[in-house]
This record gives C-alpha cells, sequence and structure tokens, in this order.
C-alpha cells in the first residue's frame, strides 16, 4: 500500500489572504496569475485560487481575463489611511514640486515624516530614468535620503528620536554614527539644503530642501534626484531652495498649520512596514 504524505498549511486564512496581497508586489495594477500568486505567497494552487475567491468577492482584488489585480476597495482603504492634512498638503505644495520638475527635467518628490521615516506623498518622474527605491506612499529611513535628513533638520522631536536609534546601513555611504549624523543635520540647518550622495542607493544622488511653517519647522520637504554624475545637485539645489522657500511663504500667507503634518491615525502607526 502506498502511504501519501500531506503536508497541511495551518496558516489562518487572514494570513493566507495578507500573503497573496503582499505577493502581488509592484504588479498590483497590472495583475498575475494564480500559479504565480501561489508561488510568491508559498500557498497550494488550489488554496491561492479559494482564497483569491474570497477576497474577489469583497471587491479587493478584481479579475482580468485569467489574472488577478488589487481591487479599487484595496485603493480606498489605503487612501483612508491619509489623514485630510496629508491630502491637503500635497494638494497645496504640487505646483511648486511640479515647478521644480520643469526646472530639472529629473525624478521629484514631495515628501513628510512619519516617525523617523521618510513617506512620499507625490512623485513626477524625469526624463532620465534613476534607480530610485522611492513610491508614492513608500516609506524610507530618514536619515538615509535627501528629503529625510531635512525634515530631522528642523524638526527637534523626531531628531532626538532618529538619533536615539540604531541607524541601518543601505550603503557604503549611508550615515550610521549618530555624532556623524547630529553634525550633518546642524550643517543642513545652516546651509537649508540637503544632500544625498549614494546613501540611500548607490548611484544615486539626491538635493532636498523643507518647507517650512510659523514655528520654524518643516512642513514637508521638496527634493530632485537623479544619476549620480549626471546631474548637478549644487546647481540644482540653488533651484529647489529657491522653490522651497517661495513655497514657505505661500503657506504662511495662507495661515496654514505651523507644525508639521504627520499624517496618520496614530493607531495606525504602530509596527508599519517600508
Amino acid at each position: 500500500m502506498t502511504i501519501v504524505s500531506v503536508t497541511r498549511d495551518d496558516r489562518a486564512s487572514v494570513d493566507k489572504a495578507f500573503s497573496l496581497l503582499i505577493a502581488f508586489g509592484d504588479r498590483g495594477s497590472s495583475g498575475l496569475g494564480v500559479s504565480e500568486l501561489a508561488r510568491r505567497a508559498e500557498l497550494s494552487k488550489s488554496t491561492a485560487y479559494r482564497v483569491l475567491g474570497m477576497l474577489e468577492r469583497n471587491g479587493v482584488v478584481e479579475r482580468v481575463g485569467t489574472d488577478y489585480r488589487l481591487g479599487e476597495r484595496l485603493y480606498q482603504l489605503g487612501r483612508a489611511v491619509y489623514a485630510p492634512a496629508q491630502e491637503g498638503v500635497r494638494d497645496f505644495l504640487l505646483p511648486y514640486l511640479t515647478e521644480i520638475y520643469e526646472r530639472t527635467r529629473q525624478t521629484v518628490h514631495l515628501a513628510a515624516l512619519h516617525g523617523t521615516d521618510v513617506v512620499y506623498l507625490a512623485k513626477l518622474y524625469g526624463h532620465r530614468q534613476a534607480p530610485i527605491p522611492s513610491r508614492i506612499g513608500g516609506r524610507l529611513p530618514a536619515h538615509a535620503t535627501a528629503v529625510g535628513k531635512v525634515l530631522l533638520a528642523y524638526d527637534a522631536d523626531a531628531a532626538t528620536q532618529a538619533l536615539s536609534r540604531l541607524l541601518p546601513r543601505f550603503t557604503r555611504c549611508t550615515i550610521t554614527d549618530p555624532d556623524d549624523l547630529a553634525a550633518e543635520l546642524e550643517r543642513i540647518r545652516r546651509t537649508g539644503i540637503a544632500f544625498d550622495d549614494e546613501e540611500s542607493q548607490l548611484g544615486l544622488s539626491c538635493v532636498a530642501a523643507p518647507v517650512l511653517g510659523r514655528a520654524g519647522q518643516a512642513v514637508a520637504a521638496l527634493s530632485v534626484a537623479g544619476r549620480r554624475g549626471q546631474m548637478d545637485t549644487r546647481r540644482f539645489g540653488a533651484d529647489v531652495r529657491r522653490i522651497a522657500a517661495s513655497a514657505s511663504q505661500a503657506w504662511l500667507r495662507e495661515g496654514r498649520s505651523s507644525g508639521p503634518v504627520r499624517g496618520w491615525p496614530s493607531a495606525l502607526c504602530q509596527g508599519e512596514a517600508s
């Protein structure tokens, strides 16, 4: 008699559902087949098919032919994570981000702080694609990016938190010593501008400047990024600083919030992954 051994997957259904959603990666809008999703989520094809059916019934995923893609309800939930103030910051500062793009034709970012991470609120892609790890809604440790460092420089509480924690290294150029980071933040406060020279990713350079509120804290930051050696960060830095200063003046004229905008309800700030 032949004995067939069956390995049971004891993960809870919700865990399997999250595994499948995460498995979409950057293919959430274009779609993936059941077999590929099952492979990525480490599920059997039959289990993946069953859980995808449940997600489809709830509008979290949708079918496109034989493939699946993330559904509208999931995007609605994602948008709900942003507080209205974050949308206000993005909408108000987007014209200034566009102005930087028109001046540089490089990839530009609008970002805000979330704890000791930087969160990207908007991104316009340049003509020359660069190896930039940012994405709208994504997070990176602030100490390893130009936008993050300039935000930390103008937020004493966030800077204190960052300096008291282990600073992860992304490249050989990442600042991981607290004393070195403190000195860098002081330099940024003196000059009003921050640089990232291959600190977040090799081959990438970036320059950023803050948009300041009445209390002198950064509401958000604007930046331009591109391939190292193909863009003049010093020259572009003057443009970014000038446009950020103009945005700061407009923000104050409008009587906007004087402090930094955090953007997420506190209950959602626990244990969120980048």
